[in-house]
């Protein structure tokens, strides 16, 4: 084992990063290892485990080296980004090392619409006329449509790219962007989970995706489905047009969206929010705890 020698944290002799603060550990003193945890087994680089136990709501695998999933996801090291982006890449680390056994950090019972719905007391007869009433637009483009748009609201909330909403004028910010190859499969289970990530530098995508298991699994008799649906993810360079997931919180393009903020900070009919409208990484349980701060600052003195 070796000391991280900014933060102390202890880590394995073969890691090149410090996993807590990103400091590289080339030089980083040798000490007597504690008692080590009992990590997931290794899998195949080049294809999907295909696994025997009973589908979890997710399953991830801790790398050899957690630093890798920053890389691979980011296509840059840690010591570049921002603490939430780089932290993101270790999130596999960390939730098996101190999280083990908290279902709830690792998804959600049923969907993320029956969650808001139980947070806000609907029944489900109350849920299935939420939208009574409200006009749903599909395949419409806000920046193409704005003024008419703006004018049937009072505010406005506006999770799209930042510099997108103001015709990137100040420059364009940079993302990451995320390629899927999706196949149906003719047999009833693939890997048993609806995660399973791949953080070593071997294999090119970064997760494998059986979406089943997320939310059903089995038919409403508790029998196996005949086929299945994966996805392959694989991480990509983003160009505009590309579809933006991740924002690049380096020192740059932080510099770049500050400047932003400020446009955005003027702008008080719009609430900007998410990933790509506070150009920020956010994991689901950190959206969500965003959406409530927001609701609190901006209902505040109303009965709601």
């Amino acid at each position: 084992m070796k000391q991280c020698p900014k933060c102390g944290k202890m880590l394995n002799d073969s890691m090149a990063f410090c996993t807590q603060c990103g400091t590289p550990l080339a030089n980083a003193a040798t000490q007597p290892a504690p008692q080590p945890p009992v990590w997931p087994a290794s899998q195949p680089t080049q294809s999907a485990p295909r696994l025997a136990q009973q589908p979890t709501q997710q399953h991830y695998y801790a790398p050899a080296n957690p630093v890798l999933n920053t890389v691979k996801q980011m296509a840059t090291s840690p010591l570049f980004l921002a603490a939430t982006a780089a932290q993101s890449g270790m999130v596999l680390f960390n939730i098996i090392a101190s999280m083990a056994g908290t279902s709830g950090l690792l998804g959600t019972v049923g969907t993320y619409l029956s969650m808001i719905l139980r947070l806000g007391g609907y029944s489900s007869r109350e849920a299935s006329g939420l939208l009574d009433g409200i006009k749903v637009r599909l395949n419409t483009d806000y920046q193409e449509h704005k003024s008419e748009l703006d004018a049937l609201a009072d505010k406005v909330v506006y999770t799209g790219p930042i510099d997108a909403y103001f015709d990137y004028k100040l420059g364009t910010l940079e993302y990451r962007s995320v390629r899927f190859e999706t196949e149906l499969l003719d047999q009833p289970n693939f890997q048993g989970n609806a995660a399973v990530n791949y953080t070593d530098r071997e294999t090119q995508w970064t997760r494998i995706i059986e979406h089943k298991w997320f939310e059903f699994g089995k038919d409403e008799n508790g029998n196996d489905l005949p086929k299945t649906i994966i996805s392959r993810e694989y991480s990509s360079e983003w160009k505009p047009g590309d579809e933006p997931y991740y924002p690049v919180n380096d020192a740059k393009n932080s510099l770049l969206y500050s400047e932003y903020k400020k446009l955005a900070d003027a702008e008080n009919k719009v609430i900007f929010g998410g990933r790509l409208g506070e150009y920020k990484y956010y994991d689901m349980d950190q959206v969500i705890a965003a959406v409530l701060e927001k609701c609190e600052k901006e209902f505040v003195g109303e009965n709601v």
